[in-house]
This record gives structure tokens, sequence and C-alpha cells, in this order.
């Protein structure tokens, strides 16, 4: 077994580990044992770049993926307070702190219980953050309201000392609007509600992940009630646990064992050794061509309210715009907030009459909704905090959106663009329709691309092109191709059927770039 599997089997993390994290708070962090700080992973604790320097980033989960004005105003405190005024939201509809340290978690982790948030099962071998539909509730084009259950799947499973010790890290999402959210291609497991003969129930999907090898996830072929879902998730973790491969932490991930058995038996396997019934078979929720892509801008509610997607900026946003942001929601709406899973923030509960002067704020705050490419384009943390990132993003994405995005206002139809530093995937980078991978060459940042993948009507890993961008160069790479893009393409013609169309080797970077000499 590798270390950290011996490591977890001699200190079950959530067992101890809260107890070291609270001695290390008065030693400090140069008394924390160098093998056991991946434990702190656990309770979503990184030591931040440079490590030397002991600064650490801190994620927190986020139940259900909603939290409220309160509990806002609480993360924008700790940010200012404790973590230089960095706020990110996450891809995960997490909240990510940084410039911690270990003498401040104890009363960051007190005042996020405080006001619902906490940081069990953030990070490390265990079950992360449950991406929710940010719409629960909401959306008329609902077939199920899944914030319930998605508050019980974080009650029952993060920190369960029963899945401390997972062979990696595991991804649960559930939606209630399949037909507008995909991302159930890339999670360990996933539920899809739709309705069949009559009856609500949900999809299953299993063994998702990206990262250097990249599956995307495959029905069980079942069909479930809504009473089904702790036990179905109880019993595929627990065969993952107990059958997951370990030897090597690069091929752990429960997409491994998926592709060795293959759905079939791995059904056989949760069904016999873990529910002991058989699930009843059902046919595959429906996904529609936008599905994967943020609701963005103002949207109608089914109780006649609207709600309001706002874009952030590749998920940084500053501790006095997300006061505003508490403030807006408690003023005009319901005094509640929602992160989503591209890194933006929507704002349920406002009436009509209130939509104008929402706006107004809005843009006052420079957060006005957008439907272009800002609220489209997602970014990791990158080489400013990550030990592993190879590239910077964060800004350097933040500035091809401010240099394009007026010149691109008028796109019809969304274009995904998600953009990561290194080959982990922490943002999606081969499911978008521009994705960048970054990486090193010859001492220089460069980006590869990976072209017109898609979690809605694409379904599928987009297509890894020859060549390399340099990193100086991804704005007028960007430029040129949805320069094409909008010019050529046909209407209703999504970026991905446009690239079809016309062939992925027009694209490489080798060709857009041709003419750019030294840019």
């Amino acid at each position: 077994m590798s270390d950290i599997e011996t490591l977890k089997k001699q200190k079950p993390p959530f067992e101890v580990v809260l107890a070291d994290i609270e001695r290390y708070a008065k030693t400090g962090f140069h008394s924390i044992d160098s093998e056991e700080l991946n434990l702190l992973k656990w309770y979503g604790i990184y030591p931040q770049k440079p490590q030397e320097d002991g600064f650490l980033m801190l994620r927190a989960k986020v139940p259900g993926g909603a939290y409220s004005s309160e509990a806002m105003r609480e993360v924008a405190n700790i940010a200012e307070i404790y973590g230089r005024d960095f706020l990110d939201v996450s891809d995960r509809q997490a909240f990510q702190f940084h410039y911690l340290t270990i003498e401040n978690i104890p009363d960051i982790f007190a005042r996020l219980e405080r006001v619902g948030l906490h940081a069990r099962g953030a990070c490390g071998d265990t079950v992360r953050a449950v991406i929710t539909s940010p719409i629960a509730g909401l959306d008329a084009r609902e077939v199920y309201d899944v914030m319930d259950l998605a508050v019980e799947l974080d009650t029952v499973f993060s920190g369960n000392v029963a899945y401390q010790d997972l062979p990696r890290k595991y991804k649960v999402s559930i939606t209630g609007t399949p037909q507008l959210e995909g991302i159930h291609l890339v999670n360990d497991l996933s539920f899809l509600a739709h309705e069949v003969d009559g009856k609500i129930g949900f999809d299953v999907w299993v063994g998702g992940g990206l990262g250097a090898v990249a599956f995307l996830a495959k029905r069980l072929g079942v069909f479930i009630a809504p009473e089904q879902i702790i036990a179905v998730t109880h019993a595929v973790t627990a065969a993952y646990r107990d059958h997951g491969y370990r030897k090597n932490r690069k091929q752990s991930r429960l997409k491994y064992l998926l592709k060795d058995l293959g759905a079939e038996k791995f059904r056989e396997l949760v069904e016999t050794e873990y529910l002991g019934y058989k699930l009843q078979d059902g046919p595959a929720a429906p996904v529609a061509p936008e599905g994967g892509i943020d609701v963005l801008g103002v949207n109608p509610q089914k109780d006649g309210r609207f709600y309001v997607t706002v874009a952030t900026t590749v998920g940084r946003i500053d501790p006095t715009k997300a006061r505003a942001l508490a403030d807006l929601a408690e003023q005009y709406g319901s005094s509640e907030l929602r992160n989503t899973a591209y890194q933006n923030i929507l704002i349920p509960n406002i009436q009509e009459k209130d939509l104008e002067a929402v706006k107004v704020a809005l843009k006052g705050l420079g957060l006005a909704p957008k439907t272009t490419l800002r609220g489209t384009t997602i970014a990791c943390t990158g080489t400013e905090f990550c030990r592993l990132a190879l590239t910077e993003t964060k800004a350097r994405t933040a500035g091809v959106i401010d240099l394009l995005e007026s010149k691109y206002a008028a796109l019809e139809l969304p274009v995904t663009i998600n953009l990561t530093g290194c080959s982990n995937a922490c943002t999606r980078y081969q499911v978008a329709d521009l994705g960048f991978m970054g990486s090193n060459h010859l001492g220089e940042e460069v980006f590869q691309v990976h072209l017109a993948g898609g979690l809605g009507g694409a379904q599928r890993l987009g297509a890894k092109l020859k060549g390399r961008i340099p990193a100086n160069d991804l704005h007028v790479y960007v430029d040129r191709v949805l320069g094409q893009y909008t010019q050529e393409k046909l209407e209703g013609e999504y970026f991905w059927q446009f690239a079809d169309r016309v062939g992925a080797d027009r694209f490489t970077p080798d060709t857009i770039l041709k003419e750019v000499v030294g840019a």
C-alpha cells in the first residue's frame, strides 16, 4: 500500500485529526508531522504554496449549495480577518480561503459551524461536497426538489467514520433538472430525477472522473425512488471502499473499478453484497443540448418570483462585494444565496417589481448578470497558491474575459471555457468547449487544448489537440477560435457541433496562431 494508505490505518482521520488540529493550533505549523500533514485534508486543509511559509488553504462545504445572508457575511469576515481578503467559490459549490494559519483554524471552524457551513470531508479520501442543483425548488422545469435529499446526504456522509478511508476522493451529485445540468458525467456517483410511467424517481450513474486518465460515468440502468437515495449511496460507497484499488493512488478512483468490472457486474455487487435486493430497471433520464451549463442571468421561478445568477469571474469575489450580495439577498430576496458548480452565485426569490433595482445594484458592484463568457468560464487556483499547478490561472483567465467579453457579448449560444493549471482537472477542462490544461515546456508556461468536450448534448471528452499555446498567447487563441465560430456557425449550432462540422484540425494551436509572432 502507499504511505497514505498506511497512515490512514494508523490514524483514522475523522476520529483523531480534529484533536490534532486543536493541538497544532497551540504548537504552530512547524510542529505538524510532515507525514501527517496529508491527513488535514479530511478537514479541508492544504498547505499553500510555498509550503515553508506555513500558510494554509481551506475549503468549506456548503450543504445543498445554499446558505444564508448571515453565512455570506461570516465567510467575508473570515476572508478579511484571516485570509488577506481572498475568497473563492469552487466548482463544487464550496468556499475557499487562502493565507490562513493553523493557529486560527479552530476559530474559523467555529465561525463556519455557527452559520451552517463546515469543512468535514471537504478534501481527502472520503465523501466530498455533494454537488446539488442550484435551482432546486425554484425552476418550473424541475422534476423533483432535491434540496432536502442533498442536505441529508451531507448530514449522513460528511465526516462519516464508515467512509473515512476510501481508496481515493469520492464525489457525489444530485439534480432535479437533468435537462439543464450534466455534471453527473464526471462524478463517482450521481442521481438524476426524471419521470417514468407517471412516477418520479432517479437515474443512477457511477464511475465518472477526470484527471490524467478521464472516464465519463456509466448508467447502472436503474430507476430508484427518492427514499432509496441514502441506502443506495451507502451501498455504492461501501462497495467502493471494500473493492476499490489501493496499491497505486493514480489508479484508485472508482472509475478504474468500473472499467474492470463494467456497470452490470458492479450493479450486481452492490445489490447482492450491500443492498440485499435487486433494484428496479429503468431508462436513462433525458439530457438536453444545453445541459451542464449554469442557468445564467435573470430567470423565472415556478412561484412567480425570479432567481438571478451572478458571474463572479473565475470564482473570485471580494469580501466587500460578497457582503453586498448578502444585503441584496436580504433586502430583495429571502436572505438566501446559492453557489453553483460553475463558480457563480445565485440569489433566489426576487419579486418582479424588484428586478430592476437588483440589476442596478449588481451593475454598480461590477457583478451584473452575464450570459456570455464571464458566466461560462471557470479556472482553478493555479500557481498563485497550488503546489501542483504549472501555470498561473485565475488572473490570466480573468484578463482574457475582460479583454474579449464585450466583443462576444452577442453570443447566441453559450461557450464554456475551462482552464486548469495541471492535469488534475480541478476545473473539468476535458468537458468544455475550450478546455486548457496548463503545463511547462522548456521552462515556459504553456497550455494544451482539449476541444469540444461537453456535459450536455455532446456527452463526451474533448479531443486533445496537437501542439501547445504559449501562455501569453491564450487570449489570441480564444479570440480567433470564437471569431471563427461566430462568423461561420449555422443557426442554433453549438460549438461542439460546429467543431465536428469543420474538423478539429482547424483549431490546433499551430494553425490558429500561425500569424502570431512573439505575441
